[in-house]
C-alpha cells in the first residue's frame, strides 16, 4: 500500500484540482479523512482477521461498494443540508466518494501484497494493475517504516505519485488563474 500520507495527497489533489467550486475546509479534511479509512482494515491482525478475509486488510474497506457506504454517511453526517437532489449536495458526495475509492486503486499500483478486493462484499477476488504496478508495498507499521524498506517506499511514491500529484495541481493553478484573467 501506499503510505497513509500519499493516500491523504492524492484525495487532497483530486479535491482541489476538480471540486474547486464547493471545496471548504471541512470537506477537504474528511477528504482527507476518507482516503485513509480503509486502511483502518488492518487493526484486523490484532484480532486474528486473515489478510486474506473479505475483512482482512485490503478486503471490504477496499471496495467500491464501502467507498460509496462511507461517502454517503460522511455526506449526511457532515452535510445534512445539503440534499442530493441539489448539484452540491451531488459533488460533495462524488468528492467523498472518489476520495474513499482512490485509496484502492492507488494500492493496486503497489507491487505486493494480495492485491484488492475491489468488488466485495459480491467477490473476494484480489487485484493489481494489470499492466503497472510501480510502487513499492509499504510495510505495515510504523517501526518497519523506518528500514532501507520505508526509504525505498517513499522513493517509489514520490516519483509514481506525490510528483505526479504536484504536476496537476499546478497545472490546474495555472488554468485557473489565466481563466481569472481574461
Amino acid at each position: 500500500m501506499p503510505t497513509i500520507f500519499t493516500h491523504a495527497f492524492a484525495a487532497y489533489t483530486l479535491s482541489k484540482t476538480f471540486f474547486t467550486k464547493v471545496t471548504t475546509l471541512k470537506l477537504y479534511t474528511l477528504v482527507i479523512i476518507c482516503a485513509m479509512i480503509p486502511d483502518a482494515d488492518v487493526i484486523g491482525f490484532q484480532f486474528g482477521v486473515s489478510y486474506n478475509s473479505m475483512f482482512g486488510h485490503r478486503g471490504f474497506t477496499h471496495s467500491i461498494f464501502f467507498a460509496a457506504i462511507l461517502a454517503m454517511v460522511v455526506k449526511v453526517i457532515f452535510f445534512y443540508s445539503q440534499s442530493f437532489t441539489t448539484s452540491q449536495g451531488r459533488i460533495i458526495f462524488l468528492s467523498l466518494f472518489l476520495a474513499t475509492v482512490s485509496h484502492p486503486l492507488l494500492d493496486m499500483l503497489t507491487n505486493g501484497g494480495l492485491g484488492v478486493a475491489l468488488f466485495a462484499p459480491f467477490s473476494n477476488q484480489r487485484y493489481f494493475c494489470p499492466w503497472f504496478t510501480p510502487v513499492d508495498v509499504s510495510p505495515i507499521g510504523a517501526a518497519n517504516f523506518f528500514t532501507k524498506w520505508g526509504l525505498s517506499v517513499l522513493i517509489s511514491e514520490i516519483k509514481f505519485i506525490i510528483f505526479p500529484c504536484v504536476i496537476i495541481l499546478l497545472c490546474a493553478k495555472l488554468l485557473n488563474t489565466k481563466g481569472e484573467t481574461k
